[in-house]
């Protein structure tokens, strides 16, 4: 039985759900679960939660993601990448744009910031994907979402082919970002047409394209009985949340039965989730939150035993 969390390698054409689905197959479990969807036409690091590895997936999720993606100014589609229908054409020139005017509009999208997720996305609008209202041809208010932008930075030189003018940016960004949103917007700011041509993610809750592995290479290491080595431990998933560490025997017991306890019977301050952590093996024992009316105490929200 494994647990742990492998940062998996999605090639173009598959969808989330289908790597999770593969992998149910290869490992013969039904516990994996993937830590937020990529669209079929996005490839990169998908990490996957194996075993008890699943109870931490929402963790890994609100930690950071890089992509490294192609703006192409002139044509904007309906799903705001090069798979849709072409909704809006423009010729742009070499004199209708630079790298100095590019580079100070990019700089303009970075922080906090409001996007509309695309019609084509699985945002849920009550109760159904827009995506599904989408293909009925159906037009609905979609929520307005804050997204981060840590870091924004064009990679590559314009080049202009076929009256448009594509360039390379790596972005550095916080959960629910879409960066298909963000290259039509950075268009409007720049005042043509545009979408999204190709994306490739790069990192994702700290795991790294260059660690990620492919389905094949899944499989020929489970048969030869040595992906084991290659699991990441559940802590890996949690080193974004403060960690207190735990020496004591019988509170340990206490943990792992679920107990509540008073914030004082700790050192640290606790303001928000902790992880409580095994001094002796440095394995999670569980995961606490303030008590929403004891303000003085915390309770359980994962154990892991």
């Amino acid at each position: 039985m494994y647990n742990g969390i492998l940062p998996v390698f999605k090639d173009r054409g598959l969808t989330s759900h289908d790597v999770v689905f593969k992998l149910r197959k290869i490992l013969k479990t039904k516990k994996v679960g993937h830590t937020g969807t990529l669209d079929p036409e996005v490839s990169g690091v998908l990490p996957i939660c194996i075993g008890s590895a699943t109870k931490v997936s929402d963790y890994i999720m609100e930690m950071g993601k890089t992509y490294e993606a192609t703006v192409s100014l002139g044509i904007t589609t309906t799903t705001e990448d090069q798979t849709g229908d072409i909704l809006e054409q423009l010729a742009v020139n070499k004199e209708d744009v630079s790298s100095k005017s590019i580079d100070d509009v990019l700089q303009q999208f970075k922080g906090e910031l409001v996007q509309i997720p695309p019609m084509y996305s699985s945002v849920k609008v009550n109760g159904k994907k827009l995506y599904e209202y989408a293909r009925n041809n159906q037009e609905v208010e979609r929520p307005k979402r804050m997204v981060n932008i840590y870091q924004i930075k064009r990679t590559s030189n314009l080049r202009f082919v076929d009256d448009t003018c594509q360039f390379d940016i790596i972005v550095e960004c916080g959960k629910g970002t879409y960066i298909r949103t963000l290259a039509t917007d950075i268009g409007k700011a720049l005042g043509f047409p545009a979408h999204m041509s190709k994306l490739t993610r790069t990192q994702s809750g700290g795991f790294d394209i260059q660690d990620s592995l492919a389905l094949e290479d899944i499989k020929s290491l489970h048969e030869h009985d040595a992906l084991h080595e290659k699991l990441f431990p559940i802590e890996y998933g949690l080193k974004g949340i403060k960690q207190i560490l735990i020496s004591d025997d019988v509170i340990k017991s206490k943990i792992l039965n679920g107990q509540k306890f008073y914030k004082s019977e700790f050192k640290q301050i606790i303001d928000d989730i902790v992880v409580m952590v095994d001094d002796t093996t440095h394995k999670v024992l569980a995961i606490y939150e303030p008590h929403p009316e004891k303000l003085d105490e915390i309770k359980p929200k994962k154990v892991f035993n």
